[in-house]
This record gives structure tokens, sequence and C-alpha cells, in this order.
């Protein structure tokens, strides 16, 4: 079972690692940069070699990038340039490390939907894959506060809009999602029950594919179902509570994906081996 965290890479990527064995996790999300500002990701071959020397003495694996909060794919200016140009250098960076790839918030429409908006995502998300190594993968995130990709319907359609303007499958294969519990839940998916998870997934794998799914943020919530807000809470101290993790975690189409924390931790200092320890004895 791979359970684990976001954490720091202060001091360097090799530091996360130890970081997050620390916390007893063995699977791992940093940012490749600052991720509130556009500092392009780059890497100096020092850091690869240390890198790759510590992660399999850790046992770590899968490691993923959470691409920065600044980016904004359906943005037809200079944002959308932008974020285009920080996920094409972020996933360079990735081949060279060997992380898996990066998970990706794809931003906002700005007000209304629009035809003109879609066709700016679609264009700036297909350049990002066919400017980018053939083994990284490009994970959509499942959106909060009415973000783009807050339902598994608007999920299905970009993927679709996608793979109807590729030609190669191999580009196709790797378009990936990552579901937020928290986000779900805001957006108005109850999984606490096993009806009502198993409805989910006939759903999701109807829609996108379960072959689609790439790993699980496991955060609980501050505010109330459907609410419409994504604020992060401790594992079994928000409104979520701890059926829905148990259930995710124990079920057979689920539990070989990794489970990542993005918790504000019990002292207040980000995710902790308290949570992952929650976790694990939920299995």
């Amino acid at each position: 079972m791979k359970i684990g965290a976001h954490v720091s890479t202060s001091g360097g990527f090799d530091k996360a690692l130890i970081r997050l064995s620390e916390i007893g996790g063995s699977t791992m999300q940093i940012f490749s940069s600052s991720p509130r500002g556009w500092n392009f990701a780059k890497v100096h071959e020092k850091d690869i070699i240390l890198f790759k020397e510590q992660r399999p003495k850790l046992a770590i694996d899968p490691v993923y990038f959470h691409a920065s909060y600044l980016i904004n794919l359906a943005d037809d200016g200079r944002i959308g340039h932008l974020s285009t140009m920080s996920l094409i250098a972020e996933l360079n960076v990735a081949s060279q490390l060997g992380i898996s790839g990066s998970i990706v918030h794809l931003g906002s429409y700005k007000g209304q939907k629009n035809n003109e908006k879609n066709k700016t995502l679609i264009k700036h998300l297909i350049e990002v894959l066919e400017a980018t190594p053939a083994d990284t993968l490009f994970i959509i995130e499942n959106a909060g506060n009415n973000k783009i990709g807050q339902s598994l319907d608007e999920l299905a359609q970009i993927i679709h809009d996608i793979e109807a303007s590729l030609r190669d499958i191999a580009t196709m294969n790797r378009l990936r999602v990552c579901l937020d519990t928290c986000h779900l839940f805001s957006a108005g998916y109850d999984l606490r029950t096993t009806e009502k998870l198993e409805s989910f997934l006939r759903v999701f794998d109807a829609k996108i594919g379960l072959n689609k799914l790439e790993v699980w943020h496991f955060n609980d919530s501050k505010d109330p179902f459907e609410s419409g807000r994504d604020r992060h809470e401790n594992i079994g101290k928000g409104t979520i509570g701890l059926d829905e993790f148990r259930l995710i975690l124990n079920h057979p189409k689920l539990n070989q994906l990794p489970y990542i924390i993005e918790v504000p931790g019990f002292d207040g200092n980000g995710p902790d081996k308290a949570n992952i320890d929650i976790l694990k004895s939920l299995l």
C-alpha cells in the first residue's frame, strides 16, 4: 500500500525523500519550484544524482510534482503562455529525475465558460503533451472552488476533446486523473458508504475510465458537504470523517493506487506521521 504526503524540497529534492521517510511515507508529492511564482523548474546534474541515489534506499515510489497554483491553461494571453511553458519545463525535469509526472489544476474560465475559452484550454494542454517527454504523465486534478474540472462530466469532456485532437495513442495514455477527496466532497460527491462509492466508481469508469485514475489526494474537509469550498483538514477531524478513507483504501479496484495527503498537520506544520498513521490504521 502506497501512502505518502506532499513534503518540502527545502535543501534539495533528495532532502524531500528523507522528510517523507521520517513520517512513514512511501509515495511523495513535491513542487518543482516555488508554487506562487513563475520560476520555471530546472535541475543540476549533482541534484539528479543525489535524488536517484537516495530514492531506492528509502523505497519511495511513485513520486509526483504538483504544478504551480498560478497555472491557468484557459487564459489566451500572458498567463496562458507562462502556464504552458511552466508545465513543459516541469515535465522535462520530471523525466530527468525519474518522477512520474505533474498533478495539475487546470485553472479558471474567469467567468462564463464559452467555446473559445475551451478551445484555448485544449490547445494549451496539447501543446504541453506534444512538447514533453513520453515517460511523463499529465495528471488533471479534480477542482474545488468553481475552477475547471469540478465535475466528472467536465473532466470527461476535457479528456475527450484532447483525445479527439491527438493521433498518437501513447500520448493519449499520458493523460491521467488525480481525485482529491476534499474537492469531491465540496462538489457534491459523497463516497462515505459502500453503495455511494460503488455508484461513483461506475460513473467514473463509464465517463472517464478507471484506467485513467492515477493517484488520490486524501484530505478531510473543514467545510460542509457540497459547500463549494475546498479547505483541507486533518484525516478524521473534518466533515468527511474516516469511513470514506477506509472504504477507498480497502476497495479492490483502488487499493493499488498511491494516496497522498495535503493536510495542515496536527501541529500546523503540514503533512505529518500522525495523519499517515491514521490512514495505515484503516487498512
